[in-house]
């Protein structure tokens, strides 16, 4: 019930970039039709949150804002047009936040605004602020139910691990918009950070045979044992990435034609041609998922010659949740540590996590704050 929300909570506020984050007392928010309040009990972090809030990126966001992206935690108070959700009910709390008379407005709560001035408009005067606070309020449709008692007691994850949805979540939007099947051969790259090595997780649980690309044989090497070994059976090769296009090439072709490609390149390697080496060895009528940020270079021929679709896709839609978490709780990724490593933060220690998240990545590596 909304009078059982105390009146101020503790949030991390960045008044502006100069100024950085200070924990602070803030008014609680009360829920109106169409949100939800929601008691946070697990806040996910990215690996380049600290190059957000200084502005290393240039992402756009109004200030102050409490930062953050999406969480995990229970429901508290819903606005009077709630209908499914029910107070104490734990859910995902998701980042993408869409205009409801206009879904291309949308933007990423807390950290950035989007590229239209409706989304701009819709994260400064609506939707501001994100889960580095004791609440949050959300749209109710960004409010996804867990099956606690599946999740937690039967299948033993914490409530901090379920923060690695965050990771999951994004591959399996792309994979999932291109199509995959199960059987069919998907390269993943790069497959050693964060997002891409939950791609490669994300793909065997969908039945696939991944090739993964990447420059770090240790790291490759920790992935395929990782993987494989909370995936009985798992279909995973590895395939350490020269930078010699004719190189990666053949070592790409040798697993046989390529169905599909995930690539999430990142802004650092916008010089690297692994993705015409994929384009490459895609089969005729394959598809490539671009989930990456960096600026690529792509042969139109190798794309005309063989009818290979390109799908751009930013994150994932509601529908890809509401399944991706229909198969987390039939069981179908690893449990434990084969799951994922969480190292949790309190608001306080801001500075440790943000460093932390900075260092710790790659495939069940999991960074959260515990308000």
């Amino acid at each position: 019930m909304a009078s059982e929300l105390p009146s101020h909570h503790q949030a991390l506020v960045l008044e502006s970039i100069e100024a950085g984050f200070e924990l602070k007392s803030v008014p609680t928010p009360r829920p109106t039709e169409g949100s939800a309040i929601v008691r946070v009990r697990a806040a996910g972090t990215l690996s380049y949150f600290r190059d957000i809030y200084e502005g290393t990126l240039g992402y756009s966001f109004p200030t102050p804002i409490v930062g953050g992206y999406s969480a995990v935690g229970h429901v508290v108070a819903l606005g009077a047009d709630g209908t499914t959700l029910q107070p104490g009910q734990l859910v995902f709390v998701d980042c993408v936040i869409r205009a409801r008379d206009d879904p291309s407005a949308h933007f990423l709560t807390a950290i950035h605004d989007g590229n239209s001035d409706a989304s701009k408009k819709l994260m400064r005067d609506v939707w501001r602020d994100g889960p580095l606070a004791e609440f949050v309020k959300a749209p109710l449709e960004n409010c996804i139910p867990l099956d606690e008692t599946r999740l937690c007691r039967e299948l033993g994850y914490s409530v901090e691990d379920l923060m690695y949805l965050c990771y999951l979540l994004v591959p399996y939007g792309g994979l999932r918009d291109i199509k995959l099947e199960p059987g069919e051969t998907v390269v993943v790259s790069p497959a050693t950070g964060g997002f891409g090595s939950a791609g490669v997780m994300v793909a065997i649980a969908m039945g696939a045979r991944v090739i993964a690309l990447g420059r770090n044989e240790t790291k490759l090497a920790k992935l395929k044992g990782h993987v494989r070994n909370g995936t009985p059976g798992a279909n995973i090769e590895a395939v350490k990435m020269t930078g010699d296009e004719s190189k990666d090439t053949a070592a790409i072709a040798a697993f046989g034609k390529i169905d599909a490609a995930l690539d999430l390149t990142p802004h650092a390697a916008s010089t690297a041609h692994h993705l015409q080496a994929i384009l490459s060895t895609l089969r005729q009528n394959g598809r490539c998922s671009l989930m990456g940020v960096a600026e690529v270079t792509v042969n139109p021929w190798k794309v005309l010659s063989k009818n290979i679709s390109l799908h751009g896709k930013l994150m994932y839609e509601r529908d890809d949740m509401l399944l991706f978490i229909k198969m987390l709780e039939r069981g179908m990724f690893p449990r434990g540590k084969d799951f994922v490593t969480t190292k949790a933060f309190r608001l306080e220690d801001w500075k440790q996590g943000f460093e932390t998240a900075a260092e710790y990545i790659g495939v069940g590596q999991n960074v959260v704050f515990t308000p």
